[in-house]
């Protein structure tokens, strides 16, 4: 098995894919996370370009958050379409970084996923709520490469 087939069991992607459903009830925004084994690249620019296969860049407020995960290089980032920058500050990042790193240095990879994506949905839902019509444009599931 490959190490992104190790980092998380079916189990543990159902437990974050479920924290995405309900971060994105209370925003309009759109989360996503990808997981892949190593890159090349500089983690934030994988990151961008991850984003944009994704076609996350494609959301009608530009609202979407990637959180990225290079397992072996044992690297994540964190980075959000223009509509998400042109309102927050950088308190938004460092403290959904800060929550993910936390239990990422205790190993616990699954918790630090979760912990972020609620907390990126809970500062989502202050500049983008979930408004009545608002329809998910993107997958919830995790994508790996």
């Amino acid at each position: 098995m490959s190490e992104v087939e190790d980092f998380l069991t079916q189990q543990q992607e159902q437990q974050i894919i479920a924290a995405i459903r309900h971060a994105e009830r209370l925003t309009s925004g759109e989360i996503r996370v990808h997981i892949e084994s190593h890159t090349d690249l500089d983690v934030l620019e994988r990151t961008r370009e991850v984003f944009h296969l994704l076609k996350m860049d494609n959301t009608e407020q530009h609202n979407g958050v990637l959180i990225y995960v290079a397992v072996t290089d044992h690297m994540f980032a964190i980075y959000g379409d223009k509509g998400i920058h042109e309102v927050v500050g950088d308190d938004f990042w460092n403290s959904t970084r800060d929550a993910i790193l936390t239990k990422f240095k205790e190993n616990n990879f699954t918790q630090g996923l979760i912990d972020g994506v609620l907390l990126a949905g809970e500062k989502l839902q202050k500049y983008f709520p979930w408004e009545h019509g608002d329809i998910n444009e993107l997958p919830d599931e995790i994508s790996k490469g």
